[in-house]
């Protein structure tokens, strides 16, 4: 195994990997309230966090979306502020740590970020409830610098449904189609990772640029709501996106859901979110797993999904999201963001090529940012004053 990880080590300092979706704004801000002196992310944050600079650079990371997620039961104005000082807190780690993190709202910054040898570091929203149903929000938040928005998070809002909600619109509303219309005139790609089948299609029929599933799975492998149909895969070579495969156990290895859900009601009957990662839930998570050994996923569960992505949808569709600092669990052998070489040297094992593996860490995802910016420049001039009315 040395020696493949020598070799998955040589790939990604050409190639280095773009990853669609890490949580380190969100765990700032529940453990430190951003306090970057109290999570100097320059030195080793492995007690605390699955993410620092350290590690991305072990790691073979050239460009990471950083998460400006909120959680759905935020509503209204207060999802928006809290996604304005997401937005914040990715500007304050690449002023800070400017060595090392390069913003990037475009694929030309993105490869000059992998020029200088730093880390290209752009945004996400996840979960369409940040917008407060408002297109003019939704412009402000791409002028910040967001260059995706996931149309959902775990529960539907007013016009799009969720995978692990019950359907209400049955996919897009008609405003939630004047969304994906809008995100593709002004650039930002439109992010299909929670949202249900039924909206997965819609945003396909509508979108005239390539959609991208920051991180999702096979639901072939793992029928798991998260995950993404077989029939959706098949549908992205036409439209010219990009699935990155997740590395969450409950997503990627179908005992492990059964195991999540027990811990999940753990949490909640200790009083707290099942997602929350303080020091107090992650001390909850740690004794429920202690009593209750899970099932363990390893970086071969995650190289099965993405050997069945790349069968359905073609090797130029599909990418990485490994969900870092949004998860209380990962794969045995992918811990931390150092872990992208052991998934490297797996697919090589699998005869995937250095020209696959190329396309899976970088070239796919600077691709489909630069279509997306192709398709905003060639759209007709004006936004859309729609309102959700």
């Amino acid at each position: 195994m040395t020696a493949a990880l020598d070799a998955a080590r040589e790939l990604l300092a050409d190639w280095p990997v773009v990853d669609g979706h890490n949580d380190l704004p969100w765990a700032l801000r529940e453990q430190v309230r951003y306090d970057l002196d109290r999570r100097d992310v320059a030195t080793d944050q492995s007690a605390h966090l699955h993410t620092d600079i350290p590690r991305l650079r072990n790691g073979g990371v050239g460009a990471q979306f950083w998460s400006v997620y909120v959680r759905s039961d935020y509503a209204g104005d207060h999802a928006v502020s809290a996604t304005l000082e997401q937005i914040d807190a990715v500007r304050q780690l690449t002023t800070r740590y400017a060595a090392d993190l390069r913003l990037a709202t475009t694929a030309d910054d993105m490869e000059a970020a992998r020029a200088e040898g730093r880390i290209a570091s752009l945004m996400g929203a996840e979960g369409g409830h940040s917008i407060n149903n408002s297109l003019a929000t939704l412009r402000a938040f791409h002028a910040l610098g967001v260059r995706y928005m996931t149309l959902t998070h775990n529960d539907n809002n007013d016009w799009a449904d969720s995978a692990t909600d019950e359907p209400r619109h049955h996919g897009l509303s008609a405003f939630g189609e004047e969304v994906v219309r809008e995100m593709n005139r002004c650039g930002m790609l439109v992010d299909l990772s929670h949202v249900s089948p039924d909206t997965m299609r819609d945003a396909l029929r509508v979108s005239t640029a390539p959609v991208v599933f920051s991180h999702s799975s096979a639901r072939a492998v793992c029928d798991h709501p998260r995950n993404i149909p077989d029939d959706v895969l098949a549908q992205l070579p036409a439209n010219g996106g990009v699935a990155m495969a997740t590395f969450v156990p409950k997503f990627v290895l179908p005992a492990a859901g059964e195991w999540t859900l027990r811990a999940d009601e753990n949490m909640r009957a200790h009083g707290l979110h099942h997602l929350d990662t303080t020091e107090k839930g992650m001390a909850v998570q740690r004794a429920f797993e202690e009593a209750n050994p899970r099932p363990v996923a390893t970086a071969a569960t995650v190289a099965d999904h993405l050997d069945h992505m790349r069968e359905v949808a073609g090797i130029d569709h599909v990418g990485i999201g490994g969900d870092f600092d949004g998860t209380a669990f990962t794969p045995v052998d992918l811990a931390d963001v150092a872990s992208y070489p052991t998934l490297v040297a797996e697919l090589l094992s699998r005869k995937w090529s250095p020209a696959d593996l190329a396309k899976l860490t970088w070239q796919n995802a600077v691709r489909v940012l630069r279509a997306a910016e192709d398709v905003a420049r060639e759209a007709p001039a004006g936004p859309s004053n729609a309102t959700i009315s």
